[in-house]
């Protein structure tokens, strides 16, 4: 089983490599980072900050397009070239197919989020600015927010379209992190039904607000270590449900 997971984890690495949007993406990230210089020069008194805000920004914004667009679309792409039925039919379960695809698509965000790490701290350095905790706080939970799209994506993939899982996906991402705000105006609400409605929404959309310490490495906020590990286990704990959910769907499918 650990040489067929790590052979998928693989394949979904070089599938997603092999795709000019990882690419166009990747550059266009370093490009933002580069840019951001132009910014910092008309803000002097806010330099480090601006440059944080710009640099995390973009890896973030950019990162959760990639991680939708390769969630959203793996499944229906190997359905609609016929790719599925060379692997179920060998001995490889429904089941480690979608977390080994999920393995290559995080293995994929991990590098590419790396590497922009890198190009955004070489850049603080140019500028004789220390790498601080809390960014790279900021950027490793990106990572554990980026699981939680990819494993939406998935869980919407195993048995809608492309389309309907991109932009469903899309909008949990939005939501999630308005979910805090959208619990507190459901609950100032005097009706008892949105309010369980707003409850309701709160509960089952990911907190991604929790996941985000971009603001803390803007103005470099140490958050406590315990803090960052019950957001890491709520990411990861989210995003297991999301794949069970994924694997339940996927394994009922009939590919006929």
């Amino acid at each position: 089983m650990i040489r067929e997971f790590g052979a998928l984890t693989l394949n979904g690495f070089r599938e997603a490599r092999r795709n000019r949007v990882s690419v166009v993406v990747a550059v266009f990230t370093l490009g933002l980072l580069l840019s951001s210089t132009l910014v910092t020069d008309v803000t002097v008194y806010t330099f480090q900050r601006v440059l944080a805000d710009v640099g995390l920004g973009a890896m973030a914004v950019t990162l959760v397009l990639l991680a939708i667009f390769l969630s959203s679309g793996l499944l229906t792409r190997e359905i609609e070239r016929r790719t599925i039925f060379l692997v179920v039919s060998k001995p490889v379960s429904r089941a480690l197919f979608i977390v080994g695809r999920l393995a290559g698509n995080m293995l994929t965000l991990a590098v590419l989020l790396l590497a922009m790490s890198v190009v955004f701290f070489t850049q603080e350095a140019l500028y004789g600015m220390a790498v601080t905790r809390p960014q790279v706080v900021a950027a490793g939970m990106l990572w554990v927010e980026l699981l939680v799209i990819s494993s939406v994506g998935f869980a919407m993939s195993s048995f809608a379209s492309q389309l309907v899982s991109a932009v469903v996906t899309t909008g949990v991402y939005f939501a999630g992190h308005l979910s805090a705000d959208i619990y507190n105006l459901a609950s100032r609400s005097e009706s008892g039904l949105i309010q369980w409605v707003g409850k309701g929404v709160y509960y089952v959309l990911p907190n991604l607000a929790r996941l985000n310490f971009r603001p803390q490495a803007s103005y470099e906020v140490v958050t406590p270590a315990m803090d960052i590990l019950q957001s890491a286990a709520y990411g990861i704990g989210y995003a297991g449900v999301m794949v069970a959910l994924a694997v339940f769907i996927f394994s009922r499918r009939d590919f006929k």
